[in-house]
Order: structure tokens, then C-alpha cells, then sequence
């Protein structure tokens, strides 16, 4: 049976960019609400199953021994939708507007001991299901599984073959919808011989009652009832932990930090005032400082090509993360369903793209750049390579185990189409303005020929260290906030604060930069005027922290398993934290030009 597609969807995709593209704010199909009069049909389509602690591990309801259509139809998607995994089809239950329906047949099944064995390892992995009913999610579990008793050991395993549908309307309109089998015996799997048929009689029950409830979004109790966890509180010991952070680290810079380098300048004035009194030709004797490596402190470093395009393509997930967030903070996205998201993540992508492409060449002009070309490509590439090589092992891997999180082929086209006729065009496009814009370099201070002899420098002004300590305080100021982004992107929470995601991503992007200030000022104190790479990489490497830490949080906080979360999840994990290296990185690098403009223009110099 093939679930990866559906004729009529390659056009909804397409419909479901333009209405992003034209800022309607929602897919087609997922905040419309149906108006029915009394006895019409309503639609139930089933969707997809999967392990309840593998979020991405789902597959086609239908490739379970299940009761099946003899032709199988299914719904048009949306791109969100399809990226989510959904790949929804007509069901055999018939529900008609406000008509209730007492235990009638769904279909009489006989079960071969293949397709029964497959039915008990389904349950004992918590396998889930979801329907769909006017854009309502609801979802259940497959079975039930009993482990009770040390000796003797008992381990029951029974198949839900009745299931009882709640559904509430207000008027003409459906307001929600839930699943039960609480007054149900399950039917047992246990004792069948292998050669044995298992025969089985789906039933199902309609209940249907009105609410004063007028919208969905009013309903306290969720879309599905409880079945996955309630939908996260505001956190209070992540905001005042980044906030104490933050507070620290600001305070740091601006009193201690200013008032070092207010001494620094009266001295090494003074100093100038004096050298030049008394022998103008010896203008660095007795020096020492980051006043010594002036004529050194601009001088361009190598590979900086590679160096802008981390710069562009920084710039561009700074304006892609910022711009989702406040999409969301606008309630553009229906947080019940991250279909919307997703879809708007890829479209931003897409136009973002001229960011990436101005800032990379308008940097690389200035600093001397004259391979032009070379530069967009590498660019262009820097985040789209990594990602579809590691989009190729998780998309491959979905593929042989036949999860519904494979991608069909037409999506994959739709995506390749975007980037081919908006992404990389918006690049090249943002890359001739860059170029043409771009002035001088305009440095404060001359830079020699020759190259100043680099001092040793103690262990503790290493790269290595400023890494570390450059990664880890901001990571530290969103630890407790990553948790719950981690337990909504891989567990079953519903993230709502975005108020609260905004604070934190300013207050990391705020720590950043001050954390790369206080190391650059330490690394020129050194007399060691390499800071273009290392403050890129001090700042960056909160990225590698991020990945440890999932790699804790996979470990310790979540239950999956599995090869195709498993690949899925570090997959994903090591591109978040590759990303998170590109944003930081350039917030770093920007910050520390900024402050050693400044301190360098307040220099007094002949």
C-alpha cells in the first residue's frame, strides 16, 4: 500500500505558501470551521500511528490490520501537514451532525497470527493513534498492555475494538471532539496458536452534547482531553535565573570593564603625550597592551571568505528566529497544530535568503574580498549543503521503516523549487546590492606590512577556554527554558508562552555579546590581535553545549528509542546546534568590531 502521497496535494502546497506569502497567517483547512445543519455527514479521517514516546516515529494508520476501505481516498494536505507527518484518509465510521450512534458495526475482521503478532508488538511499544474530525485532532491508544506480579508474572495484552466518540457542538458548528474506551473491555491477544485465526467485530459509539463554548480556542480543556500533557505555565525560575544572568554579565561590562579601559585611554594618552615630547620615532617603546598590536589589531585574517559567509548566514536565522517568534507573538500559527509553522519557517527561509547575501559580500568588499562569485556560492551553501545531507540519512531512514515522516516526492520538488527559484536567486540578488554598497573598511588605525610577534599566552587565554566559557554562560541562561523547547519539538507539550521565548532569545543574543566583549578585551590585553576567529568561535560554541545537552536530554529526560527517532533526533539536534553557532557567532563577531572601533578611535595616535 503506497501512503506517500496524494494526487491533489501537490497543488494545496503550492496554495498553502501563496496564502503564507500573501500574510493570511494560517493554512487552508486548519482554523476554518465547517457549518453542518442537523444529520449532515461528518467526515472522520484517520491519520497516522505511532510509538507514544517517539513524537517523529508515525506511520499510516491503515498499515495496521485494521478495518480498511476497499479504495483508499485520501485528503488533501497542506505542506505544514505533510512535514508533520500527516498523511490523512477516509475511515469506514459514519457520524452524522448531532446523531447519536449506539455500538453499531465498524466491520468483522479475521486475524492471521502474523497480523496478530503485529498488533501485540504495536501495544507493548504504546502505539497511538490519531483521527482527524473537522480539523479536530483526536487520539487514543491502540491497546492495552497490564504488567503486574513479580512471581508468577503476569503480562496481558488486549486490542480496543470499541471505541466511544465525544464530540461537542455549539450551533452549527463542531467545538470538540474526544476519543474513549473507558466503559470498554479490551479484547485479548494472549493464548492464540500460530496457526489459529483471531476473529474480531470493530464497534463504535456517537455521543453528542452541546457546550455554551462559542470557539475552539476558548475550550480550557484542549483539543484531545488530557491525552497528551497540559500545555506548559509560565516558568518563573528560567526568567529570573536569565534575568540575574543578564544583570551580571551587563553590569560587568559597562562598570568594571568601562572603567579599565577609562584608565587604559588616560594612560596610554598620557604615554603618547609624553613619547611624543620628548622621541616621536619610537612610537612603541615601552608599550604594552592592546594599545602595542594597533598597527596589527585590523589586520584581515585568513579564510575570509568563509568568515563572511558565517556572517551572512548568521544574519539570516537572526532575522528567520526573530521573525517566526513575532509571527507567533501576532497569533498568526494555531498552537494546537505546528503544521503552520513550519510551513512559514521554510517560506522565510526562502526570502530571508537576501540577508544572508547582502551582509556576506557587502563584509567580504570591504575587508579586500575579490572573489566575488565563489563567496555567494559558499554562502548559499553553508547551511544548505549540511542540511540536505543530513535531511538525506533521517528522510532515508523514515523511508526503509515506511514512517508517514518520509517526505513524498512532490513535496520534495515543491521544496527544491522554492529554494531554486526564491532562495538561492534572493541570495545572488542580496550579494550584488552587498557588493555595490559596500565602502571601505575605514580602520581607526593603519596596519603594517610586516606582522607583530605574538607574546606566549597563559593557558587561560587559550581558544579552547574562551570557548568554553564563551558557550557556556549563555547557554546557562537558557537551560531551563531549552527544556521546554526540547520537550515540545521532541516530547508531547504544547509551547504557547512566545512572550517568554522573545525575552529569553533577546537575553541570549544580550549575553552574547557581552561575553564576547570581556574575552576580546582579554585576548588584546594579551597582545594577541587574532580575535576575528576566535570571537566568532568564543560565543559560537554555545551550540556545541546545546548539542550536549540534547544528548543529555535524550538520555535522561525522554524515553525514545529507536533507529528512526534515534537518527532523527541527533540528526536535527546537531543542525539546531550548528544553527544556534551561526547566530551566536555573528552577534559575537559584531559586537567585538563594535568595541574595538571604539576603543581604538578613542586612542591617540599619530
Amino acid at each position: 500500500m503506497t501512503v506517500l502521497g496524494h494526487p491533489r496535494s501537490w497543488s494545496y502546497q503550492w496554495l498553502s505558501l501563496l496564502m503564507l506569502l500573501l500574510g493570511t497567517g494560517h493554512e487552508p483547512g486548519v482554523e476554518g470551521v465547517t457549518h453542518y445543519k442537523a444529520g449532515d455527514p461528518v467526515i472522520l479521517y484517520v491519520n497516522k500511528v505511532g510509538p507514544y514516546h517517539n513524537p517523529q516515529e508515525t506511520y499510516h494508520y491503515y498499515q495496521l490490520p485494521v478495518c480498511c476501505p476497499e479504495k483508499i481516498r485520501h485528503k488533501s494536505l497542506s505542506l505544514g501537514e505533510v512535514l508533520d507527518g500527516d498523511r490523512m484518509a477516509e475511515s469506514l465510521y459514519e457520524i452524522r451532525f448531532r446523531e447519536n450512534v449506539e455500538k453499531r458495526i465498524l466491520c468483522h475482521m479475521q486475524l492471521s497470527s502474523a497480523q496478530v503478532e503485529q498488533l501485540r508488538q504495536a501495544i507493548e511499544e504504546l502505539y497511538y493513534f490519531e483521527f482527524v474530525v473537522d480539523d479536530l485532532p483526536i487520539r487514543g491508544f491502540v491497546g492495552y498492555m497490564e504488567e503486574s506480579g513479580f512471581l508468577p508474572h503476569s503480562h496481558k495484552i488486549g486490542l480496543w475494538t470499541h471505541l466511544d466518540f465525544h464530540l461537542e457542538f455549539h450551533g452549527d458548528r463542531i467545538i470538540f471532539a474526544n476519543v474513549s474506551v473507558r466503559d470498554v473491555k479490551p479484547h485479548s491477544l494472549d493464548g492464540l496458536r500460530p496457526d489459529e485465526f483471531l476473529g474480531l467485530t470493530h464497534t463504535y459509539s456517537v455521543r453528542w452534547s452541546e457546550t455554551s463554548v462559542e470557539r475552539r480556542s476558548d475550550r480550557r480543556r484542549g483539543d484531545d482531553s488530557g491525552f497528551f500533557p497540559r500545555t506548559l505555565e509560565i516558568h518563573w525560575l528560567s526568567i529570573i535565573n536569565s534575568m540575574v544572568l543578564v544583570f551580571l554579565l551587563v553590569g560587568f561590562v559597562a562598570v568594571i570593564l568601562m572603567r579599565v579601559l577609562r584608565n587604559d585611554l588616560a594612560r596610554y594618552n598620557l604615554d603618547e603625550e609624553t613619547t611624543s615630547a620628548g622621541s616621536g620615532d619610537d612610537f612603541d617603546q615601552g608599550d604594552n597592551g592592546w594599545k602595542i598590536i594597533h598597527t596589527d589589531v585590523f589586520r584581515f585574517p585568513p579564510y575570509r571568505g568563509l568568515l563572511c559567509a558565517v556572517l551572512g548566514v548568521g544574519a539570516q536565522f537572526l532575522a528567520l528566529g526573530t521573525g517566526i517568534i513575532v509571527m507567533a507573538l501576532l497569533g498568526m500559527f494555531n498552537v494546537h497544530r505546528h503544521g503552520a509553522i513550519n510551513s512559514a519557517a521554510i517560506l522565510l527561509y526562502a526570502l530571508t535568503c537576501c540577508i544572508s547575501g547582502y551582509v556576506s559580500s557587502h563584509f567580504y568588499r570591504q575587508i579586500g574580498g575579490e572573489r566575488w562569485v565563489w563567496n555567494i556560492i559558499l554562502t548559499t551553501s553553508l547551511f544548505s549543503v549540511p542540511f540536505f545531507l543530513t535531511w538525506s540519512v533521517v528522510n532515508s531512514v523514515h523511508w526503509a521503516n515506511g514512517s508517514t515522516q518520509a517526505l513524498p516526492a512532490t513535496t520534495i520538488l515543491l521544496l527544491l523549487t522554492v529554494w531554486l527559484l526564491v532562495g538561492f536567486p534572493l541570495t545572488v540578488i542580496g550579494g550584488i546590492f552587498g557588493k555595490n554598497n559596500a565602502s571601505s573598511f575605514d580602520a581607526p588605525c593603519r596596519t603594517k606590512n610586516i606582522a607583530r610577534e605574538i607574546p606566549p599566552q597563559p593557558w587561560y587565554k587559550s581558544t579552547l577556554i574562551h570557548m568554553t566559557v564563551g558557550g557556556f554562560l549563555p547557554f546557562s541562561a537558557i537551560s531551563v527554558e531549552l527544556y521546554y523547547i526540547f520537550a515540545t519539538v521532541w516530547g508531547r507539550e504544547q509551547y504557547t508562552l512566545y512572550g517568554i521565548l522573545f525575552f529569553v532569545f533577546a537575553i541570549l543574543l544580550s549575553v552574547g555579546a557581552c561575553i564576547s566583549i570581556a574575552l576580546t578585551y582579554f585576548q588584546l590585553s594579551g597582545e594577541d590581535y587574532r580575535w576575528w576567529w576566535r570571537s566568532v568561535l568564543s560565543v559560537g560554541s554555545t551550540g556545541l553545549f546545546i548539542f550536549l545537552y540534547s544528548v543529555f536530554y535524550y538520555a535522561r529526560r525522554s524515553n525514545m528509542s529507536g533507529a528512526v527517532q534515534t537518527v532523527e533526533f541527533f540528526g536535527y539536534s546537531l543542525l539546531t546546534g550548528y544553527v544556534f553557532f551561526l547566530m551566536l557567532g555573528t552577534i559575537s563577531f559584531f559586537s567585538s568590531l563594535k568595541f574595538i572601533r571604539y576603543i581604538y578611535v578613542n586612542l591617540k595616535m599619530d
